[in-house]
């Protein structure tokens, strides 16, 4: 793994682990039952939030793969500057499922 994938993943994901955790909790409720906390959002939104966790030191062969998907899909869905940007509800909740709000600054 390169200086550079993990300098721009946590570049692209601008919310903490903390932030990421609350958001997938929250996504996963509904009025019928709620998900395990552990298991809650996305198998992505899960995988980021492990990675966020992780030192770098730590990482895996796939926690290096989840980086790099997350990057791209970040990339795909924005500007390069990733400036501060609204849009539609589902876009940003979207990206919010892998860790990043693009109404908050990266």
């Amino acid at each position: 793994m390169t200086d550079t994938l993990w300098e721009e993943f946590h570049r692209v994901v601008n919310m903490t682990s903390n932030e990421l955790e609350a958001w997938l909790r929250t996504r996963s409720a509904d009025e019928d039952s709620e998900t395990v906390p552990d298991q809650a959002g996305t198998v992505t939104g899960q995988e980021v939030l492990s990675v966020l966790r992780k030192r770098r030191t730590d990482l895996t062969t796939e926690d290096v793969r989840v980086m790099r998907k997350v990057v791209d899909r970040v990339h795909e869905q924005r500007r390069a500057d990733l400036e501060p940007t609204a849009g539609e509800a589902h876009w940003r909740h979207r990206l919010m499922s892998i860790g990043h709000d693009p109404l908050k600054p990266a």
